[in-house]
């Protein structure tokens, strides 16, 4: 199959914008299409049966979107799921909304209020598979609070033996350099959507991925292939 092309976040960000404006493609079609593909990966990789329990942290941008289609999936699928908000409904993108609003009309389990709270049932958790859908590849700056000690949570969590699933990249690292922001999430496996990210040639992004797999998110394929390896529109 070949090596899988690289992106940076510029390219990741210039796929995101075409599809929408030269294809037509909405937005929230791409957002479900890397969940249907992330939430197969947990499935198959974690063999998570009818009954499993998946907790997914989510933040309000559009990563924490991709989290709250993907616990859609995993839950239709027999997995008992439980929601982490890192922030409040009103400052979800209007992508993520309208997932937060799904699952709420699902009934899906859902923890929100103060960051103490929902960090807490973080690090305790000690169900079947932890999923990082906090912060995406437009971050590059340090993680400021309350998102450190989310992340801080969910590694001891890890710590404990909690396998983590991160949704497209960990959380914390940059996409471009593959250095932690200050903390990054130490995942067992990554879900990268379109393809690898810069910043996994680094060999230090290792202790942070994991395992890398690429999920496709349907973007059209000449789009993807003129914008590997940092090509420019």
């Amino acid at each position: 199959m070949g090596t899988p092309p690289t992106y940076s976040r510029h390219a990741l960000a210039e796929i995101d914008r075409l599809c929408v404006e030269r294809y037509g493609l909405p937005s929230i079609v791409l957002m479900e299409n890397a969940a249907i593909g992330a939430s197969r990966l947990a499935l198959t990789e974690f063999r998570l049966a009818p009954g499993a329990r998946a907790l997914i942290a989510c933040g309000t941008g559009n990563n924490g979107g991709d989290g709250l289609a993907i616990a859609r999936h995993l839950h239709n699928a027999g997995v008992a799921t439980r929601i982490v908000m890192a922030g409040p409904e009103t400052r979800l993108t209007p992508d993520a909304a309208t997932n937060y609003r799904a699952v709420r009309a699902m009934n899906l389990s859902v923890t929100e209020g103060g960051a103490a709270t929902c960090c807490a049932a973080v690090a305790a958790w000690r169900g079947d598979l932890l999923i990082d859908a906090l912060l995406g590849t437009g971050l590059s700056t340090p993680v400021h609070p309350p998102l450190d000690g989310f992340i801080a949570a969910m590694n001891d969590s890890a710590a404990a033996g909690a396998p983590v699933l991160a949704v497209d990249l960990p959380s914390g690292l940059d996409c471009d350099t593959g250095e932690p922001l200050g903390v990054a999430v130490r995942a067992t496996l990554t879900a990268s959507f379109v393809g690898r990210k810069k910043g996994f040639g680094n060999p230090a992004a290792a202790a942070y991925t994991g395992r890398v797999v690429c999920v496709g998110i349907g973007a059209p394929r000449d789009l993807v292939d003129r914008l590997a390896e940092d090509g420019r529109d």
